[in-house]
């Protein structure tokens, strides 16, 4: 399941339990929303309740993220789990935007508000 906030240029969304290609998809279009309004998107991507993630959503995020590569300004990602760390990273690999990890949103939504 997801759960997505839009908040001007900051895009929230926060997966919990096994992310599914629906749930992918929910976040393609909030993407697709906040840029018929901004120039970029400043995303929080919340995994930690995240337990997993389906073949077929994987494969759409890196097809994705080679489509919007430069749609991105800043990419938080919240986990504490080293391997959707690792997964995170090579996902975001394709994109030109400023990406970081961190263990907590207060964390990752203070990073973001600096400019």
């Amino acid at each position: 399941m997801i759960v997505i906030e839009q908040e001007n240029e900051l895009l929230k969304a926060h997966v919990y339990g096994e992310m599914a290609l629906d749930d992918f998809r929910e976040f393609e279009n909030a993407v697709a929303d906040e840029l018929k309004q901004f120039d970029h998107v400043n995303l929080i991507f919340d995994l930690s309740n995240m337990t997993g993630f389906s073949l077929d959503a994987a494969l759409e995020e890196v097809r994705f993220n080679k489509a919007h590569a430069n749609d991105y300004q800043k990419i938080a990602v919240v986990t504490e789990s080293q391997w959707l760390a690792w997964v995170s990273w090579f996902a975001m690999a394709f994109v030109t935007a400023e990406v970081r990890q961190f263990d907590d949103v207060d964390s990752a939504t203070a990073w973001l508000s600096v400019r």
